[in-house]
């Protein structure tokens, strides 16, 4: 309208110059006729100009009309509606994903009655805090979060209230379909889509969160990250560690399998769990649920154990590749060894000497100590190491625990350590480890991602002989035919192990009545190709009253395959071909 006025003016002054002109003075015809074609000239180039305004307003509301509409979520926090992308397993089953939510907020400047507000959403909201969200109203502030990621009724709900001052953002939710099942190897998120655990916290470790920050993430749906596990297997694993803990009345539980070809882990549990979806509890008093968020704890590969017996497949094969000793090395164990004020004897001795053999299938501590003293302290130490089980596990997943040492390393540390007592590694590198005695030596960082067998190859580094790998799938054959492996014996498929029975450390000192038990197995053993390894933390029974390895983690790995065989391409054979004998050896 400006530009119009301008224009009047401009035109009525200028017909008032030349009636002017016309009256003063006498000019020529051609003379006023010039004037007038100049001031129509001017005339021309204004409105010229005022079109091409217009015509720029016009066409840039045309090209904003045309935009998706902005959301105050994308007006100055990008982060909260930015996307994570979907996790599958190996075989494309879904095991976390995004959902569209929206989240309650106000804008305090525009509440006129706090407490009308409160009492109105109260009514569609459950569990409102009236003290909490009065605060919050009263705040005088320009934001204030009232209730995250609430359900497309209850949004519809509280826009039929019709409250001033008070809006929706979107956000999105993680949801994860399996629930507990595979809930330490996923992990979860905050209510801010920030992952906290598992692999949630890795893929964001990887650089997702830097992105986040810096506003370069969106809402699009991004390349989903598959994983090595078997969401079948999984489910396995899971249910026959929650019922043994249940059954065997224990404090915790466990397992995990590991393709010994490639590393990969396809399935690990430990037990108590919790609901990635839900992974904090209130209490009715307001207060946390501490004892739910126990559950978060992964006993497999945060926390570290003495693994008892388990450790002389270990010692042996040490032994073995050291070239100290051979399978048919007869060591003597007819009677207990007195060192350093302790006497180290067997839980069920023979009382005579032992073939290699024979100590495994006995399980010998008198018989492995022995083996170790051949070897020496520097060489036992430098083994383990080798082996990968006195430094941090190297994988994917967060929180990996160090084990523990002795700092000086002694005669009698090397002793103990020989049968699983004085050295605390985490199962899954003693499942890892396991590996690498029976693939031929070939020593693999376990992975949560899928890995060709071309780059298992490349990374593989070798610690063994291949002779001393056969040797070692000789006695863990031989252990589950003839020894405390047949516990974990399933009908048409050869396994193998060795059981684990450690007395369990109870403030600084050890229980003589509450064990921690594994079994490492191996199968099938015509041609290993998974390692599985059980934990059963203080199990006050199992199979036939007893609390020992052979009664609860043994029967645990008997039950896995039993069920997870098939599902992993293994062929049951049947009849006494491919019987390994001493022999042979």
């Amino acid at each position: 309208m400006a530009m119009l006025s301008f224009v009047v003016r401009l035109r009525s002054r200028s017909h008032i110059t030349v009636r002017r002109r016309a009256k003063g003075s006498m000019r020529s015809p051609v003379r006023a006729s010039s004037s007038r074609d100049q001031a129509r000239q001017r005339v021309g180039i204004l409105m010229a100009g005022f079109i091409v305004c217009f015509s720029i307003v016009g066409g840039r509301l045309a090209w904003y009309g045309s935009r998706e509409p902005l959301t105050t979520a994308s007006i100055g926090n990008p982060a909260v509606v930015a996307s994570r992308p979907d996790i599958i397993d190996r075989n494309g089953a879904l095991l976390a994903t995004d959902l569209n939510m929206v989240s309650l907020y106000a804008d305090p400047r525009k509440i006129v009655d706090a407490n009308e507000v409160v009492e109105k959403l109260s009514a569609v909201i459950p569990n409102l805090d009236w003290r909490d969200t009065h605060k919050k109203l009263r705040s005088n502030t320009a934001f204030q979060w009232l209730r995250r990621q609430l359900t497309p009724r209850q949004q519809a709900d509280i826009l039929a209230l019709g409250i001033p001052g008070i809006g929706f953002r979107p956000e999105k939710r993680r949801f994860y379909p399996g629930a507990e099942t595979a809930s330490h190897i996923v992990g979860h998120v905050n209510v801010d889509n920030q992952g906290l655990a598992g692999m949630e916290r890795y893929l964001d470790q990887q650089g997702l969160s830097d992105l986040r920050q810096l506003g370069m993430t969106s809402g699009a749906p991004l390349e989903p990250v598959r994983l090595s596990i078997d969401m079948r297997v999984q489910t396995i694993v899971r249910d026959v560690a929650a019922k043994s803990m249940e059954a065997y009345q224990a404090e915790a539980a466990g397992a995990a399998i590991i393709d010994v070809e490639t590393g990969e882990v396809l399935a690990m549990a430990s037990v108590p769990d919790y609901n990635p979806n839900e992974p904090s509890r209130t209490l009715p008093d307001g207060t946390v649920d501490k004892e739910y968020e126990k559950g978060w704890f992964n006993r497999m590969s945060n926390a570290t154990f003495e693994m008892g017996s388990t450790f002389k497949s270990f010692t042996l094969a040490m032994g073995l590749d050291a070239g100290k000793i051979d399978l048919n090395t007869v060591v003597d164990a007819s009677r207990p060894i007195r060192m350093g004020g302790f006497t180290i004897k067997d839980f069920k001795g023979k009382n005579r000497p032992l073939s290699i053999p024979e100590v495994f299938q006995y399980s010998s501590n008198i018989g492995t100590a022995a083996v170790a003293d051949r070897v020496g302290i520097e060489g036992h130490q430098e083994f383990l190491t080798r082996l990968g089980l006195l430094t941090k596990m190297e994988t994917e997943m967060p929180g990996v625990a160090t084990p523990t040492q002795p700092r000086t390393w002694k005669k009698i540390n090397s002793v103990t350590i020989s049968f699983g007592h004085g050295v605390a590694t985490t199962p899954l590198q003693t499942a890892v480890a396991a590996a690498s005695l029976i693939n031929g030596g070939r020593l693999l960082p376990p992975t949560f991602l899928p890995r060709t067998s071309e780059v298992a190859a490349d990374i593989g580094k070798t610690v063994l002989k291949e002779k001393t790998s056969a040797d070692m799938r000789f006695l863990f054959d031989w252990n589950g035919v003839k020894g405390s492996g047949r516990g974990a014996a399933v009908e048409g498929f050869r396994v193998g192990g060795k059981t684990g029975t450690a007395d369990k450390v109870i403030n600084g000192r050890y229980s003589s009545d509450v064990n921690f038990n594994a079994f490492v197995a191996a199968f099938p053993m015509d041609k290993p190709k998974y390692i599985v390894l059980s934990i059963i933390d203080a199990p006050k029974t199992g199979e036939n009253g007893g609390r020992t390895a052979a009664s609860t983690a043994a029967p645990m790995v008997k039950r896995i395959i039993a069920r997870s065989a098939p599902l992993l391409g293994v062929q049951p054979r049947f009849g006494s071909a491919g019987e390994l004998l001493i022999a042979d050896y």
